[in-house]
């Protein structure tokens, strides 16, 4: 009995010990290896990034009959993977012939040949490579200036690392002119959106070239102020003194009585001013309004992307606002809000497997047409949204 009060008297008194020693051991710095610590309160998760089409609206900078809203995102993707066009061409990454004067296949050591051949040149069709270690972009709508005739990319699409010369369809954006150089020189055109969209949508060289020479595809007001360049200017400017009519007459040519380039100056101080003081955001696209009416939109994965085509993009806006009457109407920031909203109405889709994925969705006169990256991840790289004219 004695043994039995004294022997739980002892283990109650070696109980106290062991829970203040596992105490103290757990409050040290220094501490039994073989005893398990205690878990560490959880950190806060990391926030998660905005998925894509997560955009603000700015307030629209106008001048004269255009209307400008840039659109904004603190979220980015890192499109440094890929080339454009411009960049290609300019350091000999790409290189561009024309379809069926001479083919390009590679040697055995990997270089270039390049082999005459009799058929002769295609008008709708040149023949790309992409010689570089990244991805090619390319817009619908780009100029490709030199060989026998310009011409402009007709669809959005991606060129992979290694492919084989890639046949690629293409609208004549000059006339007249069947004679020149093979070699072609780099992209610093984009065409305005009246002859993009019946490149990138209609898909027809003769509506492409009447879109070329009548400025703007949209329809006139019977009544109401007429355009600063009337269709008989411009295509007195394409036309010059010359038996060819070429597109890139428009920026060179003082026929069309109004520089181009001071009204893109303008526009650009003014917009620059407006996104100056962004904190953590970047501009990755544009709507833009003609006379209150919401027409246009490009938004690209990344600000600089957007950086990339902004200047060729808002002189082709300037020729097409510029072409349209000049109604000094401003749309609001929810019609452009609207605009971008998903449409709902008929797909058509192509994809290249493991490079690319193109689509294009119809509803009434709206048009939204994306371009989606599969490698080396998967990403929208430019979404084009248009009110038709057609």
């Amino acid at each position: 009995m004695e043994r039995s009060i004294f022997a739980a008297i002892f283990g109650g008194f070696l109980g106290i010990l062991t829970l203040g020693g596992l105490a103290f051991v757990q409050a040290g710095p220094d501490f039994d290896s073989n005893l398990q610590p205690t878990t560490p309160p959880a950190s806060p998760p990391a926030p998660q990034p905005k998925a894509e089409g997560d955009w603000r609206i700015l307030d629209p900078v106008t001048y004269e009959n255009i209307s400008v809203f840039p659109v904004v995102t603190s979220y980015g993707q890192d499109t440094s993977a890929f080339l454009t066009l411009e960049e290609g061409l300019a350091t000999g990454e790409v290189v561009v012939r024309e379809r069926g004067s001479e083919e390009m296949v590679r040697g055995r050591d990997g270089r270039l040949v390049y082999i005459p051949q009799p058929t002769g040149a295609s008008v709708n069709q040149l023949v790309l490579l992409n010689r570089s270690k990244r991805p090619l972009l390319l817009l619908a709508g780009e100029l490709v200036s030199g060989g026998k005739q310009d011409r402009v990319i007709g669809k959005d699409r991606i060129v992979p690392v290694g492919a084989p010369p890639l046949p690629l369809d293409v609208f004549c954006v000059e006339h007249g002119r069947w004679t020149g150089s093979s070699q072609f020189a780099a992209a610093l055109t984009i065409v305005h959106p009246s002859v993009r969209e019946r490149a990138a949508v209609d898909q027809k060289q003769t509506e492409v070239w009447d879109a070329v020479r009548s400025g703007s595809t949209a329809a006139q007001p019977a009544a109401g102020p007429s355009p600063r360049i009337s269709r008989s200017e411009l295509q007195t400017a394409i036309a010059g003194n010359a038996h060819t009519e070429a597109y890139e007459k428009i920026y060179q040519s003082s026929a069309v009585g109004v520089s181009i380039d001071d009204f893109v100056a303008e526009v650009q101080r003014r917009f620059a001013s407006a996104t100056s003081g962004l904190k953590g955001e970047r501009v990755v696209g544009v709507v833009v309004a003609y006379g209150g009416e919401v027409a246009w939109s490009d938004i690209f994965a990344s600000g600089d992307l957007f950086d990339h085509y902004w200047r060729k993009l808002l002189r082709s806006y300037a020729v097409e606002a510029l072409a349209r009457p000049t109604v000094r109407a401003v749309a609001s920031r929810e019609n452009a809000s609207e605009f971008l909203r998903r449409l709902s109405g008929r797909e058509t889709m192509e994809t290249e497997p493991g490079v690319y994925r193109w689509s294009e969705i119809t509803e009434g006169h709206l048009t939204e047409i994306e371009l989606e990256a599969l490698q080396p991840k998967q990403i929208k790289l430019h979404r084009l949204f248009l009110h038709r004219t057609s």
